[in-house]
């Protein structure tokens, strides 16, 4: 084991700054922690609440009339990208053109 010697004055402004960055971490987990997590919607329940087919919901996503999020080899979308295209879902069931 090897034994490193300090002088007074760098190991207090080390704890100094440790101290600094726990408190800018613990900032920060606050602040995430408030936000509430939203749920994410797949691919087969975004089908099902849109009444479309994989291939329609891959041809919104080609366009990019829909947002998402990929994560290995599956698409993710907030629930709002959902709700806003609601009103206009007739259109893709029924082609786009």
């Amino acid at each position: 084991m090897e034994i490193v010697i300090v002088e007074k004055k760098t190991f207090e402004a080390l704890l100094s700054g440790v101290e600094t960055l726990t408190g800018k971490v613990g900032a920060l987990c606050r602040r995430c922690n408030d936000k509430q997590m939203q749920k994410w919607l797949d691919g087969q329940e975004v089908c099902r609440l849109l009444r479309i087919s994989p291939r329609t919901l891959q041809s919104l996503r080609d366009n990019r009339t829909i947002g998402c999020t990929q994560i290995n080899r599956k698409f993710y979308y907030k629930p709002e990208e959902i709700e806003r295209l609601m009103p206009i879902a007739g259109q893709f069931r029924d082609g786009f053109g």
